[in-house]
């Protein structure tokens, strides 16, 4: 594809924050072009490039290439693959490196990777030099929708998963679409899960055209394009309205909430679970409760369910390799979750298709039956 056909392809999202307002690109190429893009917009001259050796051997040759055509000087950082990675240790080694490439104020971090890799570089960046220039190239589905956006960034603990981390803005997002192609069915289903979350939250007309047409998402092409620039433009105008969840950008956690007690129940461990099918197991969670406290049609969940279950994700409990924990270990999980307001327990639920909202003060008596219910 030539550089005329790839530009013509681009679409672009901005997300209009005031002095950190930035621009998501998504498009075939843009790997191949991410020095002009990055030259067209910004004025540091160094980068420091963090990926992971999954990553490493596909893309940053590209990426490398591309900086040094636009005159970018650069340092490769590559770590080990996987959620275990979003650690101190970790953390501190991307810091280090950055400050050895001797990357200043108005230089850049570059996450070349997916959502482990943006977190944990997006951290880095937000506190090295308190705050230098950070870049997204997102090269997981879930990452393009989601976490490259937004700007949340953070670690895991052992309490639970980001509780530790700041907020730090990217300076440009490049959601290169030809990437997508490398995923594995498993991955990009996990990403899929995002997509449907924007439905659910308050676009019924999208969730429908989603169970119109996700096999054409599946399959690439203008669907695809179109599913994440829709992802990016709701998340986007969710960002703008709450940049630091103090409201209604809480309603981006729907289902992980569930999910993220499921991820810290089974250690993380990506042959068990990852972090987008746990977020589907925990969407149909989130309706069959708001089922159960008679806020929603159990209809409601059943077409969530059936959906996500059509597309390949898991959607039970259950269909978690391996033992899980009783439903108390479950519930100390949901209490250490960044949800949590003085002590309450604050949950996404829904009163139907694309009309979720925060419910604060969710007795947590409730929660400990069901999830003892739906552990059975």
């Amino acid at each position: 594809m030539n550089a005329i056909t790839s530009a013509a392809a681009i679409r672009t999202v901005h997300v209009p924050l005031g002095e950190r307002a930035y621009d998501i690109l998504i498009g075939p190429g843009l790997i191949a072009r991410a020095g002009a893009e990055i030259a067209l917009r910004l004025k540091g001259r160094k980068a420091a490039v963090v990926t992971d050796e999954n990553v490493a051997p596909l893309y940053l040759k590209a990426l490398v290439a591309s900086l040094d055509e636009a005159g970018i000087a650069s340092a490769a950082v590559v770590l080990p693959a996987g959620e275990k990675t979003k650690s101190f240790e970790h953390l501190m080694t991307v810091c280090d490196k950055v400050l050895e490439a001797r990357v200043e104020r108005n230089d850049y971090v570059i996450a070349l990777g997916g959502g482990v890799i943006g977190d944990l570089s997006g951290f880095a960046a937000g506190i090295v030099r308190r705050g230098v220039r950070f870049l997204q190239v997102p090269t997981s589905l879930l990452s393009q929708v989601d976490s490259s956006v937004g700007g949340k960034t953070g670690i895991n603990s052992r309490h639970g998963k980001n509780l530790i981390g700041v907020f730090h803005q990217p300076d440009l997002v490049l959601a290169d679409t030809d990437v997508l192609n490398s995923l594995s069915e498993r991955e990009f289903r996990a990403g899929y899960a995002e997509v449907a979350k924007y439905g659910l939250i308050d676009k019924p007309d999208f969730f429908a055209w989603l169970e119109a047409n996700w096999k054409a998402v599946f399959a690439g092409g203008s669907a695809r394009i179109e599913a994440i620039a829709a992802s990016c433009q709701a998340k986007a105008d969710v960002v703008v309205a709450d940049e630091r969840e103090n409201g209604q950008r809480a309603l981006l956690n729907l289902g992980h909430t569930f999910g993220h007690a499921l991820e810290a129940a089974t250690a993380y461990d990506s042959s068990r679970l990852v972090h987008g099918e746990g977020v589907s197991i925990g969407m149909v969670l989130a309706h069959e409760f708001s089922a159960r406290m008679n806020l929603a049609s159990p209809d409601d969940a059943r077409r969530v369910e059936r959906h996500l279950k059509e597309v390949g994700l898991p959607t039970r409990m259950s269909g978690i390799p391996g033992d899980l924990p009783p439903a108390e270990t479950l519930m100390d999980a949901i209490a250490q979750d960044k949800k949590v307001k003085s002590g309450r327990l604050t949950f996404i639920l829904t009163r139907g298709i694309g009309q979720s909202f925060v419910a604060d003060d969710v007795p947590a008596s409730e929660v400990i039956s069901f999830l003892r219910e739906k552990r059975a």
